[in-house]
């Protein structure tokens, strides 16, 4: 099961006592800096976690799956997520 939102809220109140919506606003206060920060095309670095980067796909030839048709795909900008030594360390314990 993933951890969302709302388990990531609970967890903060359980370990720090916090009230729960002060806890909210400050997850979403740093979803929307993180949103916001990423959408202007900066990256996120988080010490011991990982970085958030924000890469240029190019326009490029790919398939409907369904139909099998043959279309260009338009160039984007997408999301992409580089674990730090440490969490890969303590992931693969």
């Amino acid at each position: 099961m993933a951890c969302t939102k709302t388990t990531i809220i609970e967890k903060i109140c359980e370990k720090d006592y916090l009230p729960v919506n002060q806890t909210r606003d400050t997850v979403e206060a740093l979803i929307e800096i993180m949103k916001s920060t990423l959408a202007s095309g900066e990256d996120i670095m988080i010490t011991g976690f990982g970085k958030f980067q924000v890469n240029e796909k190019a326009q490029r030839k790919g398939r409907n799956p369904a139909t099998g048709k043959e279309m260009m795909l338009s160039k984007r900008r997408v999301v992409t997520f580089k674990c730090a030594g440490k969490l890969r360390d303590k992931i693969n314990k």
